[in-house]
């Protein structure tokens, strides 16, 4: 009887003891229809209540349905005024690393399928050429003199939060970022008489790399240094020669067994762009250029602005926020494992709009922009393709440069062109490019082409291209295996021209002057004494 109500079973009860109390003779019969009758009636009564309050009644609906409604109201006051802001500190993906172009950090856009890019069934891999950008360094002359700045940027910062209250409603700082900046202090370390050295983590970049393609390629890469066998260069700065000493100290496990090729008085296979001044004297980031046009436009205007809002300025000069923006990647590049705390100062979209402000000058500067580009780093090709098709040593070559070279380089090769130009007016259309520089030309980039040797194909001689560990993909390439038949015809212009009239006749031209003049004063002087 565990199902019956409480006042069902009180009234089983009630109406037992009555007949009970009727049969002794206990009771009177009309005084028990009275009692009967008030129990009847404070039974009615209680059912009424149960009814008036059972929550499948029209009206106890409606007001359950007005609660829940004023809860929800409630609710979502609540999280709109506590929702928490971006929060660079917090965020464990950090997408917008990935777009700091060329001081994007090699680890964190290298490819990573190469288990399934470097096998090539029924070949051998016999040779391979390498042009490798240096790794991460310290920032630039300018930058290091203007980073003291940054400690009164921090310093306003806070105070435009803290004292001020100019903290804007939406996309503020979060606490940790502005705890984070708060607590920042310049490295007085760096100093102009170490500009643009090779950092540890630059040299980081190049023992791993070194140690990566070894791994895939163990017959290629020896442990055992044998200067026939490997060829390396570097060009005159520091950054590049400890590169090439991280790069042989990841073959080797010793950075002083290698030895590098001399470093003729013009480079003109590693640094062609400073001997040309048709190259130097183009329009690529000037009046007039796609580039400012694009930093003058309603997109690049607006971002200013919220980035401006956010720190919580009325005003912010440009050149504070590209500091700013510079030390973010700079110091996330330094450090891969940790966060730079002017990093967040940027929204991740903010990030994309100055990302694609230097795509453009790189475009322009190194790309597509301008169709000669395509044909300025005449002598890296020759050279790579000259170098492949021999079957003598050097069977390693390695070259180690500046992100101009290989920028050139890709674009001599056209590796990862657009069906439609970079523009100042179609930044929105272009989100999914391919001349992305972070993805090009990171620290520590590098474009690798591996000779296969392919005994029972058809076509005996195959190539790989590798930028960044990923395998390049051609349109007249098998899904990036090519061919070498077919790589020869494809630059079949480029490998026969003249690389001194190719494209830039004043800087061959330059440079015979220079050694004619030289000539000349030395004659001169020979006949005066």
């Amino acid at each position: 009887m565990d199902f019956l109500t409480d006042s069902h079973k009180l009234l089983m009860v009630n109406n037992g003891q009555q007949v009970k109390q009727e049969a002794a003779g206990q009771t009177e019969p009309h005084a028990n229809e009275s009692k009967m009758k008030l129990k009847r009636r404070q039974f009615t009564a209680n059912e009424e209540r149960r009814v008036r309050f059972n929550p499948l009644n029209p009206l106890c609906l409606l007001t359950v349905m007005r609660l829940l409604l004023l809860l929800t109201a409630l609710l979502a006051l609540q999280l709109v005024g506590g929702q928490e802001d971006y929060c660079f500190g917090k965020d464990a993906e950090r997408e917008q690393t990935r777009h700091f172009t060329s001081k994007t950090a090699y680890q964190i856009v290298k490819g990573t399928n190469m288990d399934k890019q470097y096998q090539v069934p029924g070949c051998e891999p016999k040779k391979m050429w390498i042009f490798h950008r240096h790794g991460t360094r310290l920032p630039t002359p300018n930058t290091i003199r203007a980073a003291p700045r940054l400690e009164d940027l921090r310093d306003q910062i806070v105070k435009n939060y803290r004292v001020l209250r100019t903290k804007p409603e939406t996309n503020a700082l979060c606490s940790t970022d502005l705890i984070a900046i708060q607590m920042w202090k310049w490295n007085t370390s760096i100093t102009v008489d170490i500009e643009e050295h090779l950092t540890t983590q630059g040299y980081e970049d190049l023992r791993g790399t070194a140690k990566v393609y070894q791994h895939y390629y163990p017959t290629v890469l020896p442990t055992r240094y044998n200067d026939s066998y490997y060829l390396f260069r570097h060009t005159d700065t520091q950054r590049t020669t400890e590169s090439f000493k991280g790069f042989t100290e990841g073959l080797f496990g010793d950075n002083t067994v290698a030895t590098a090729a001399d470093i003729p008085e013009q480079d003109l296979l590693l640094r062609p762009y400073d001997y040309c001044n048709d190259f130097k004297d183009k329009n690529y980031k000037g009046e007039g250029s796609e580039y400012q046009k694009y930093r003058t436009s309603a997109i690049w205007n607006r971002t200013v602005d919220d980035i401006t809002k956010r720190l919580g300025f009325t005003f912010l000069a440009e050149e504070d926020i590209e500091l700013m923006y510079d030390m973010c990647r700079y110091e996330q590049a330094w450090q891969v494992d940790r966060t730079s705390v002017w990093c967040g100062a940027f929204l991740p979209e903010q990030v994309t709009v100055l990302e694609y402000a230097e795509d453009l000058k790189y475009y322009y500067g190194s790309g597509y922009g301008f169709e000669e580009n395509t044909k300025f780093n005449c002598r890296a090709v020759q050279d790579m393709l000259t170098r492949l098709s021999s079957p003598v040593s050097p069977h390693v070559i390695a070259y180690f440069a500046h992100s101009t070279g290989l920028q050139t380089l890709l674009t001599a090769l056209g590796i990862n062109k657009d069906d439609v130009a970079l523009r100042a007016d179609n930044y929105n259309s272009m989100t999914s490019r391919r001349w992305k520089t972070s993805l090009l030309g990171p620290f520590a980039g590098n474009f690798v082409a591996v000779k296969y040797e392919c005994t029972e194909a058809l076509e005996k001689e195959k190539v790989v291209f590798f930028l960044n560990q990923n395998a390049v993909e051609l349109d007249w390439c098998n899904v990036g295996l090519c061919d070498w038949s077919q790589v020869l015809e494809h630059y079949k212009t480029i490998s026969e021209a003249n690389c001194d009239e190719y494209y830039c006749r004043s800087g061959a031209m330059a440079g015979r002057a220079s050694l004619l003049f030289t000539a000349l004063i030395a004659a001169i002087v020979y006949l005066m004494h």
